[in-house]
């Protein structure tokens, strides 16, 4: 496995929808166990393939993964639909690998079912709330070309970019 490079905004890859997998080959295999990877060394709970550059419709999540730990368990979906969402609503803070050190409270809906592709090519459906519904939601956003600041306030997303402009001190805006 390969530790990958992970886009930051405003790389325009980030915006972009990313296409359907028309078969999962041993290079899509390869692209997800490398973004698992990515994501553990990052250290995150969730990649999608946009942000390593790649627009093919996968991501990984593992809510459960947390920092110095030996439990790793991601899960990869590969394209990805939300087939059921609750109408009740949660609040989480959300943070993003592509804009690193900022976070901001993101309403979204509190249980989702998704349906994807596994690594085997069999169909999954799996009914996610909490965190992970937030997770699923925030990695298949990215392969819609949709960032978690797209869903906060223009004032709250510009002081957000603000401060990453700052703390990166090169990167334009």
């Amino acid at each position: 496995m390969a530790k990958l490079p992970i886009i930051i905004v405003p790389d325009p890859v980030l915006k972009q929808v990313a296409q359907p997998v028309q078969s999962i080959n041993p290079l899509i295999r390869q692209l997800a166990n490398d973004m698992a990877e990515t994501m553990y060394a990052a250290p995150g709970i969730g990649l999608a393939a946009n942000q390593v550059n790649s627009l093919h419709r996968l991501f990984v999540i593992d809510v459960a993964f947390r920092e110095n730990s030996d439990s790793r368990a991601a899960i990869t979906m590969i394209n990805p639909d939300i087939v059921w969402e609750s109408e009740e609503m949660s609040v989480w803070e959300e943070g993003c690998l592509s804009i690193p050190g900022q976070f901001a409270e993101v309403k979204r809906p509190k249980s989702v079912r998704v349906r994807y592709l596994d690594l085997t090519g069999q169909w999954q459906e799996r009914l996610v709330d909490g965190l992970e519904s937030h997770c699923v939601q925030h990695e298949l956003d990215h392969l819609n070309g949709v960032l978690f600041i797209d869903h906060i306030s223009s004032l709250k997303r510009n002081m957000i970019l603000r401060r990453l402009k700052k703390s990166q001190n090169n990167v334009e805006l």
